[in-house]
């Protein structure tokens, strides 16, 4: 094979992923502001400039693009728990998984929602699989942090997933409470309420919280 010819095969390549990358990127745009039920194909390849039939060269349905989307979001986590910033702090845990988590609530509840649907429609079983056993490795990873922290007198001593669950709940909380029209107009200073939460999320899970709060409730009942 001339050099040439290996060139243009890996200029090929290029140019393929990086319409992909558009065709993502277009999809996940127009997913959040009109919703996904309401985008189509059609418009997925406009936004991008593209034919439709050059889409389905790279997904066949839209639901792979969902998946797609979701996996990347995984990878996104992944590379968070990997990072060295949390290698070298695990305090920094907590605090970065919820600035991951909110730092884009609407596409945090996209993705939540694409996933009880894939499910729900078991469409596609095998892709819905592969992200379970990406996210798994993701809680995998998650709670080998965890465990340092309470081996290290940092954190409650209950199973990993008392602490990820725990966290889990609040970032849902607060994504959810992003997009109430109700509490939007309740909380007056957005930035600083979402703050204060994450340094709850940070401190929530501490070695020593349960038996304050028991020894709180027995000097109240004594009392």
């Amino acid at each position: 094979m001339s050099a040439s010819t290996v060139e243009k095969q890996a200029r090929k390549v290029q140019e393929f992923r990086l319409r992909e990358t558009r065709i993502l990127e277009s999809a996940l745009e127009l997913f959040l502001q009109y919703g996904e039920d309401r985008v189509t194909v059609e418009m997925i390849a406009d936004h991008v400039g593209i034919g439709k039939g050059t889409i389905y060269k790279h997904f066949r349905t839209k639901a792979e693009i969902y998946v797609r989307l979701m996996l990347d979001y995984e990878r996104e986590m992944a590379a968070l728990f990997q990072s060295p910033k949390i290698a070298e702090d695990k305090e920094a845990l907590s605090r970065a998984y919820f600035e991951f988590r909110m730092q884009n609530p609407e596409k945090y509840l996209l993705f939540n929602r694409l996933e009880e649907k894939l499910v729900k429609s078991n469409s596609i079983p095998e892709l819905i699989e592969e992200v379970h056993k990406f996210r798994a490795r993701n809680l995998e990873s998650l709670s080998d942090l965890i465990n340092a922290r309470v081996s290290e007198g940092h954190l409650e001593d209950v199973p990993p997933y008392f602490h990820y669950c725990a966290s889990w709940a609040l970032v849902h909380g607060a994504a959810v409470l992003n997009q109430s029209q109700f509490f939007q107009e309740v909380i007056q200073d957005k930035e600083e309420f979402f703050r204060f939460l994450m340094d709850i999320g940070v401190r929530m899970g501490n070695r020593g919280q349960r038996g304050r709060r028991l020894r709180d409730a027995e000097l109240g009942t004594n009392g």
